[in-house]
């Protein structure tokens, strides 16, 4: 273990032999750090926190700190990060609020500087989160999730596999798998070029490409639509899961544009 000795580390801190603890870093409490992590500088990492195996904590980064909720009243609650994550400078990450709550990270994830990330949400594997990207507590954010600079996230918001929002956009309505929003949650396409790098064959994303412009053809009625996907006489497991997505939604989801 490599630790500055200008590091303050609490006697509760857990940290593996293989972590590097940079200068002025502040450790303050029961956190737990595995393997292979970095905490470059700088950085402050408190309460019921759990970081994974070769995590990059850059200068500024704050982990674990109580939510930004009024009905905190610090009951023990926990934040809990995978393996291989980034978090560079100023990204704040909560934990969750109600006693034994979570606020989790998958891994190899990308939070870019000044991102946040709320109590109580739920983020899966390989999401970027652009610079000043925002998510409101309790949101869920699938796998493999661009979130460009600036966006906002309403709190219980859903965002589904392969989505992409653009910059300075916002969404107060679930956003669905594979789709491209701006502006104000409208949908603005298939994500592509995402898809494409992710592995996905013409096969699937043509199929994927079939059921948006029937879903979210402007001024369609989203019940009427979901129902002419149904009775396709082929359903790909792609679009089964984007009719999933969409039928279990409870604020609605984001709308084709005018």
């Amino acid at each position: 273990m490599t630790i500055h000795p200008t590091a303050v580390i609490d006697s509760k801190a857990e940290i593996d032999a293989d972590v590097e603890i940079g200068p002025y870093v502040v450790i303050d409490g029961s956190v737990r750090i595995k393997r292979g992590t970095r905490v470059i500088a700088q950085v402050y990492l408190t309460g019921w926190t759990e970081i994974g195996e070769d995590n990059e904590i850059y200068p500024g980064a704050v982990l674990g700190a109580a939510p930004q909720d009024k009905t905190y009243k610090g009951q023990e609650s926990y934040l809990r990060v995978g393996d291989r994550n980034i978090f560079r400078e100023h990204v704040q990450v909560h934990r969750g609020t109600a006693a034994g709550s979570v606020t989790a990270l998958g891994s190899d994830n990308f939070l870019m500087a000044t991102s946040h990330v709320g109590h109580n949400c739920k983020v899966g594997d390989g999401v970027i989160l652009a610079n000043g990207a925002l998510l409101g507590g309790h949101v869920e954010v699938g796998n493999n999730v661009f979130l460009s600079g600036n966006c906002v996230v309403h709190q219980f918001v859903r965002i589904g596999d392969y989505a992409l929002m653009r910059g300075l956009s916002g969404t107060s309505r679930d956003v669905p798998p594979y789709a491209i929003v701006d502006w104000q949650h409208t949908v603005r396409g298939v994500n592509v070029v995402g898809l494409k790098r992710a592995g996905f064959d013409e096969k699937r994303i043509r199929a994927i490409r079939a059921a948006f412009r029937t879903l979210f053809r402007p001024g369609r009625n989203l019940t009427i639509a979901l129902k002419e996907v149904e009775q396709s006489k082929r359903l790909s497991d792609d679009v089964s899961a984007l009719l999933e997505f969409i039928k279990s939604s409870q604020r609605g989801v984001c709308f084709g544009a005018d």
